[in-house]
């Protein structure tokens, strides 16, 4: 999964060289994990805090446990984008804010660039398997708890 800067302009395919995480083109497994609450659901994500690692995201993965995930942290609240550029599991984009707060979510398929935002400004962005989400009746409004969005 990569992230996306709003309002980047294009440049020529031919004038830029891809990215290390494209060239590299190996899942990253081995961030810090973390621990997070969706009510009474647990969700071991991993954390991705430097540009680099939200860069790779889940690139490359071709499946996740059944309650793994990843949490994008960003240095402050903006508009967030995503697409899903060399990434093979389908996945559900949740844009949090810092009280925890699912703002909206996102289905994104596989391998698909469509750009996916976030409705207002927020910090983080928790992606798990396409689907999870919708299973557990959690969507916009309902709170996260554990790691960055403290107890409860």
């Amino acid at each position: 999964m990569l992230a996306l800067a709003v309002g980047l302009c294009a440049t020529p395919a031919a004038a830029v060289q891809p990215p290390a995480a494209e060239r590299a083109q190996t899942a990253q497994t081995d961030l810090p994990r973390v621990s997070l609450r969706a009510g009474m659901h647990l969700i071991d994500a991993q954390v991705a805090l430097t540009h680099e690692q939200r860069s790779i995201g889940l690139m490359w993965r071709r499946e996740l446990a059944p309650n793994e995930g990843m949490l994008f942290v960003f240095e402050a609240p903006a508009v967030q984008c995503f697409w899903m550029r060399n990434t093979y599991v389908p996945l559900t984009a949740a844009f949090v804010a810092d009280d925890g707060r699912i703002v909206n979510l996102a289905d994104m398929r596989p391998l698909d660039e469509t750009s996916h935002c976030s409705r207002e400004p927020v910090r983080y962005v928790l992606e798990v398997a396409q689907g999870w989400f919708a299973k557990r009746g959690i969507g916009p409004g309902f709170r996260l708890a554990g790691g960055p969005f403290g107890g409860r």
